[in-house]
């Protein structure tokens, strides 16, 4: 089953064309290294009466996008080897040395192991 490194973060609305520029690159970085999947996406319907909402949890102001996004590997072993070749990457260096368009403080991460992996 596959290995997913997850994210959710905030980006200020005026700064999605910039945030989103960055995401491109980075993708085509991970998927070159071998990542199965690369997805970012954007908070469209974030309201529920189930649980607690993105947005709120996520601290976003009015002006704040939510973003939520995964990288998915082949296993554990496999995340471990691609994420030191993609940091140790001159295109991820790069982007590195200048701002952020988002708040990296505010971003939450982690990877996580399937147990349930149903796919079409």
């Amino acid at each position: 089953m596959v290995y997913i490194d997850a994210f959710v973060l905030v980006v200020p609305k005026k700064k999605l064309s910039a945030y989103t520029a960055i995401a491109k690159k980075a993708a085509k970085v991970w998927r070159e290294y071998g990542a199965l999947e690369y997805r970012e996406c954007i908070g469209d319907d974030l309201t529920t009466p189930c649980a607690v909402a993105f947005p709120k949890l996520a601290k976003a102001k009015a002006n704040e996008l939510v973003v939520f996004s995964w990288i998915a590997y082949a296993s554990k072993k496999q995340r471990d080897a691609v994420n030191v070749k993609v940091m140790k990457d001159e295109r991820i260096l790069a982007m590195m040395k200048k701002p952020m368009p988002f708040d990296m403080k505010r971003m939450a991460h982690g990877g996580f192991r399937s147990i349930v992996d149903v796919v079409s």
